[in-house]
């Protein structure tokens, strides 16, 4: 309790003086100097005109210098009037300088207050009569202590334990700093924090800054303890009442509350949505291998669609090739008996001209009037007038019925596109539907190479399961099962029934022959490889040219090169099959009538100078789906 009314007197105006009013709250924080023509920026600072527009020139993005926030576009700043009237005030008070460090009683232009900012000399004579006794404690009211040397100074009142009331303001000048203040509803910001070289600690009107363990406000130094909605941002209560007035507001504990609630839906939220991906992931898989299926039975399918047609087209063209044969030999026959039939008319006609000849140059008039009617009237003769080769070729019935078939494969082509393949074909196909990899690859067998019949120039491995051609003859004894002109080995096991599987891989290799071959063959001197002659075989010659020995050779394009391939044999039926392992694709199948052993044939063909020096290798199966 104050017992002086002089010291109160004393503390109230070193209150106002010192801490309403500090030169720090005029202070322009780019040229530290007191304002000159202040503006405020959109973030709610302010700075000399000139200093913000110098600190902003050339520059592409404006920044404020306290609170960096960015503007994109330069804001149109204008000069804030209200604040510059209040600075020269300060500086009238001041005695016209900026750092003065308090408010002076310097008398400027006379007693007047009104319009030229000075203050009053009867302001604290007044506030004396106005304030009798010493000012009761609020909740407000901020204490603090400050370190000097190590000694604690007084405790001192903050602006904030001196109410202006409503008698009192009236009583002051309209336009003196402290009537200014009293329009607002809430007291004065304190002063900004001093670094703790100076010796004083920042604090706000809750208390120390580190109280509560509140983040705090970089420009009113209080605790953020509001969350606007409007905004979406956190805010103290200072900074409610400046830039949000009449905004959605709560404390953000509250926020927080309904937060947690917005959380738990936006948690089960996000597991929903990990499932449904999930089930999506396994619907794909499935997709994939129902889509595996389908191409399977697609390529199956067609294999058997296009070998009818090629069979069809196939025996039309040698049906057609045949009557065109037998229609040329015909025409032939025909044409030679009329041309040997008017031959004979010729010679005759000729003999007669010879004998009228002969008649009309002699002199023996008796006989040629008794000769003459005898040679005077042409021999009988065939009326060739309306007698032509055939010109019939006798194709029309053949091009009528493949016209037919072609119809109904066009027809089937139409079926198959809108509703995919039937269960039974137009045309039983001689390629059978192949059975997949897997399936195939349970009947696999462990196939070794016979040295005994292996061509002098080929090296084999010492386990008898990869094969190679050198440069030169190996010295290998001359038997009846070795081949000598053509390079090639056969397998030791025989195919005498059942079926068996065997995979080889050919892979960087340019040239090589893959098959079986019947027991009977011919293993002496050069013979043409046909299944006619006992062998069924897939080639490679030149890298990229694929065929399969048939009569005539069958030209095979294959997008994928194979590395490895896999030659299935089904003995009962016929079947020698050839897939593309890595790919997991069929590839051809001979279809004949096997009657009498086979066996795996191999054949790694000349090295070319070392282009195609690379082995064929049987390798073991690896089951696969």
């Amino acid at each position: 309790m104050f017992h002086n009314p002089h010291s109160l007197y004393s503390l109230q105006r070193m209150s106002l003086h010192g801490s309403f009013l500090s030169d720090v709250q005029f202070q322009c924080s780019i040229c530290l100097d007191v304002f000159t023509n202040p503006s405020s920026t959109p973030c709610g600072h302010s700075f000399c005109m000139a200093c913000i527009s110098r600190y902003w020139d050339g520059s592409k993005v404006c920044q404020c210098p306290l609170c960096k926030k960015t503007f994109h576009k330069r804001p149109d700043l204008q000069i804030n009037r209200t604040l510059r009237e209040i600075t020269e005030q300060f500086k009238s008070m001041t005695g016209g300088g900026g750092g003065g460090g308090g408010v002076g009683r310097e008398k400027r232009g006379g007693k007047g207050g009104g319009r030229d900012g000075c203050v009053q000399d009867n302001l604290f004579d007044e506030l004396r009569k106005k304030l009798p006794r010493p000012l009761p404690k609020t909740p407000m009211t901020l204490t603090y202590e400050a370190q000097t040397h190590g000694e604690p100074n007084p405790t001192l009142l903050s602006p904030a334990t001196i109410p202006v009331t409503t008698s009192l303001a009236s009583s002051l000048p309209n336009n003196s700093p402290i009537s200014a203040l009293n329009h607002t509803s809430r007291p004065p910001p304190p002063p900004p924090p001093v670094s703790r070289s100076s010796g004083r600690r920042r604090f706000t009107v809750s208390g120390a800054a580190s109280s509560n363990n509140l983040p705090i406000c970089d420009i009113h130094h209080r605790g953020i303890m509001i969350y606007c909605r409007t905004d979406k941002v956190c805010i103290c209560p200072d900074c409610e009442t400046e830039d949000h007035p009449d905004h959605d507001t709560v404390t953000i504990e509250a926020e927080w509350m309904e937060t947690k609630v917005q959380l738990s839906a936006s948690e089960q939220e996000i597991q929903e949505m990990i499932r449904q991906r999930i089930r999506k992931i396994e619907e794909i898989r499935m997709s994939v291998n129902e889509l595996e299926l389908a191409v399977e039975r697609e390529t199956a399918g067609s294999v058997c669609v296009f070998s009818a047609l090629v069979s069809a087209i196939e025996r039309s063209q040698a049906e057609l090739m045949e009557v065109l044969e037998m229609s040329r030999r015909a025409a032939e026959h025909q044409a030679d008996a009329m041309i040997r039939q008017l031959e004979l008319e010729v010679e005759e006609l000729r003999r007669r001209e010879s004998v009228l000849a002969q008649l009309a140059q002699s002199d023996d008039h008796i006989h040629c009037v008794k000769t003459f009617p005898i040679f005077s009237s042409p021999p009988p003769a065939k009326d060739w007038s309306g007698v032509s080769v055939n010109s019939d070729l006798g194709t029309g019935t053949i091009y009528r019925s493949l016209a037919v078939l072609v119809e109904r494969f066009q027809k089937e082509l139409n079926t198959i596109a809108e509703t995919g393949f039937p269960a039974t074909l137009l045309e039983p196909s001689p390629v059978r539907t192949q059975p997949r990899m897997r399936r195939i690859q349970e009947y696999a067998v462990d196939v070794t190479l016979d040295s005994n019949t292996a061509h002098p120039r080929l090296i084999l491995s010492e386990d008898m399961k990869s094969v190679r051609c050198a440069d030169r003859h190996q010295l290998v004894p001359d038997n009846t099962e070795r081949f000598d002109r053509v390079v090639c080995v056969l397998g030791r096991e025989a195919i005498s029934s059942g079926r068996h599987y065997w995979e080889v891989q050919v892979g960087g290799k340019t040239d090589w022959d893959l098959g079986v071959a019947r027991q009977s063959i011919n293993r002496k001197g050069k013979f043409e490889i046909t299944p006619s002659n006992g062998y069924w075989f897939l080639s490679l010659r030149d890298k990229n040219k694929y065929a399969f020995r048939t009569e005539p050779s069958t030209d095979v394009h294959l997008n994928l090169r194979p590395h490895k391939i896999g030659i299935f044999v089904d003995f009962e039926k016929g079947q020698v099959s050839f897939y593309n392992v890595d790919a997991k694709m069929h590839i051809y199948t001979f279809n004949d009538t096997f009657t009498e052993c086979i066996y795996p044939f191999f054949s790694p063909c000349t090295n070319k100078s070392g282009k195609n020096d690379g082995p064929l290798v049987i390798t073991p199966v690896n089951m696969t789906e």
